[in-house]
Parts: C-alpha cells; structure tokens; sequence
C-alpha cells in the first residue's frame, strides 16, 4: 500500500471574539465539522470564483488584442486566398 503525504503549512489568524463566535455560528448552522473547515471552504470556494473571473478578463483583454491588431494590421493574402476568390468570382460569373 503506499501511502503520499501532503506538505501541510499553517494559517493563522486574529480576530475580535464576536467575529469569531459570528463565524463559528455559521460553521455550526452550515453543517461543518468545526471553524478550521468552514473557513477552508469557504476560502477555496471564493478563491476559485476570484481567479476564474479575473482569468476570464485576461483571456477576453487578449482576445480583444488579437482582434484590434488583426484588424489595424492585417496581413496580405495568401496565394490559396487568393485562388479562393478567384474561383469563387468565376463560379459566380457563370452562375448568371
């Protein structure tokens, strides 16, 4: 059987009492087994939200950038391009 352990580190934190009673009040009614999980969880959970939204604007500024240069630079036409269009004008031209 092979066991893998987790490198663990330590969070500390102060807080007034009431904040701290505030909270352990939330743990108990969310159903948590104690202060320590709810506020990992909740932390996680906010976390998550947090990056994946401003990962979301990151990729949205980047696309929006790529977008911006295509258009105020956009490169010539390749030569299959061009056959394209080529072809394209010429079946038009004899649709009529």
């Amino acid at each position: 059987m092979s066991t893998t352990t987790i490198e663990q580190a330590r969070f500390d934190a102060r807080l007034p009492k009431e904040q701290k009673q505030f909270f352990e009040k939330a743990a108990y009614l969310g159903g948590y087994r104690n202060l320590t999980d709810f506020v990992i969880r909740v932390v996680q959970e906010k976390a998550k939200e947090i990056i994946k939204e401003k990962e979301q604007v990151i990729a949205s500024e980047r696309d929006s950038q790529i977008f911006f240069d295509a258009i105020t630079n956009p490169k010539k036409p390749s030569e299959t391009l061009k056959n394209a269009l080529n072809d394209y004008n010429s079946f038009i031209a004899n649709s009529k």
